[in-house]
């Protein structure tokens, strides 16, 4: 580099010249910085509301395979279908008894409604292993899927995710 280097006593000079006198601020003037207080935010262990049990037990002659909740257009179904919607969480109701099983799956639907979420599975399984060859979780399950409040469309999970022996749900956004 050949160039000259700017003069910084000129700097300063013009800087002190544009400025003025200036005289310290009296102590009294000073503010002495503090941290705010913390604010703690105890929550009351309060007891869980009860989730109410509304779902019938009662089941039809033909439980469908696929639902899809009144005003929902075909083309919803078909998305569900293709995963349209990423699976977020997931319930496993093998072993279970009928009436375990409801109570699992309100007590899952809760949970995923407080999360927000928009797409779920539930594996009942075939019924491959009960005693008279019918698949009752599965009945079941879909039979109470189709009344309950937060379900918009339900269909067959994908052969990787259970096939037949599980079900995509798709719930409602904002319930």
């Amino acid at each position: 580099m050949t160039g000259k280097q700017p003069d910084q006593s000129a700097d300063a000079a013009l800087f002190r010249a544009a400025v003025g006198a200036v005289k310290p601020l009296a102590k009294q003037n000073y503010a002495n910085p503090q941290k705010p207080a913390r604010r703690f935010f105890i929550s009351s262990p309060a007891a869980p509301l009860p989730i109410p049990d509304n779902l019938s037990d009662f089941v039809g002659e033909n439980i469908p395979d696929e639902y899809l909740s009144n005003g929902l257009s075909h083309l919803t179904l078909r998305k569900l279908r293709h995963n349209g919607w990423p699976i977020q969480a997931r319930l496993d109701l093998h072993g279970y008894s009928s009436d375990a099983a409801r109570q699992q799956l309100q007590e899952f639907l809760y949970s995923a409604k407080q999360r927000a979420l928009r797409c779920v599975l539930v594996i009942h399984g075939k019924g491959m292993n009960s005693k008279d060859g019918k698949a009752v979780l599965k009945i079941h399950t879909r039979h109470w899927l189709m009344q309950h409040p937060l379900v918009l469309a339900y269909c067959d999970a994908a052969l990787k995710d259970g096939g037949t022996g599980a079900a995509v749900i798709l719930l409602k956004s904002k319930p």
